[in-house]
């Protein structure tokens, strides 16, 4: 089974997110979902600035098997994107739960929170 930190909280589409530091939060995808896409070759982030919406498709990333969108987990401003995978995407793979990250979040509803997933269900959502 892939890596499941017990201190994010995950959404249906496989994405990851941290807890809240001065309102914001680290948003990536899971190594579940690294894992079924494949070696990852490119990631498209999100622009710095933008608005989102819970649900929103913000983010792209392109495997030698798939693209895949990336959907926010909540409701924000994107306050930073990971630049690093511009150079080396592959690191989503190396470090899907860490130095993988691909943007980070002010929320505007730190509620939002509540509706997602802790590692114990998130466990069992990709068991099927």
């Amino acid at each position: 089974m892939s890596t499941i930190p017990a201190e994010y909280k995950y959404s249906s589409e496989h994405e990851w997110v941290s807890p809240a530091v001065d309102g914001v939060v680290t948003v990536g995808i899971t190594d579940h979902a690294q894992a079924e896409l494949g070696e990852v070759v490119y990631v498209d982030l999100p622009a710095v600035g933008d608005t989102c919406a819970a649900g929103d498709n913000v983010a792209a990333v392109e495997s030698t098997k798939a693209a895949s969108d990336v959907y926010t987990p909540v409701s924000g401003e994107i306050v930073e994107v990971n630049e690093a995978l511009d150079a080396e995407p592959n690191t989503v793979n190396a470090d899907a739960n860490g130095a993988g990250w691909i943007f980070k979040v002010r929320l505007s509803d730190p509620t939002e929170l509540d509706g997602l997933m802790d590692a114990a269900a998130y466990e069992e959502f990709c068991k099927g």
